[in-house]
């Protein structure tokens, strides 16, 4: 059964297919964003705030969304 994750603003993840839950800040993720924004391969889940998490999915995609890390994997541990 496919567990479902609110990644913020009643957006939800497949948490089944996320690789990993990375911060933004560093260089190489700013890079891999930009890649994402450039292939159209991003999933802006923001509604305009400020990206605080980026989730890698298994499909080689990219969800930018506006909770902290910790928040998204917490909610994925319940």
């Amino acid at each position: 059964m496919n567990r479902m994750v609110n990644i913020g603003f009643g957006n939800i993840a497949n948490a089944d297919k996320i690789i990993s839950i990375i911060s933004p800040e560093a260089a190489p993720v700013k890079r891999l964003v930009q890649a994402a924004k450039d292939d159209g391969t991003a999933i802006d889940a923001t509604c305009g705030r400020k990206t605080k998490s980026v989730l890698v999915m298994e499909n080689r995609s990219v969800v930018l969304s506006a909770l902290l890390p910790e928040t998204i994997a917490s909610r994925i541990n319940q």
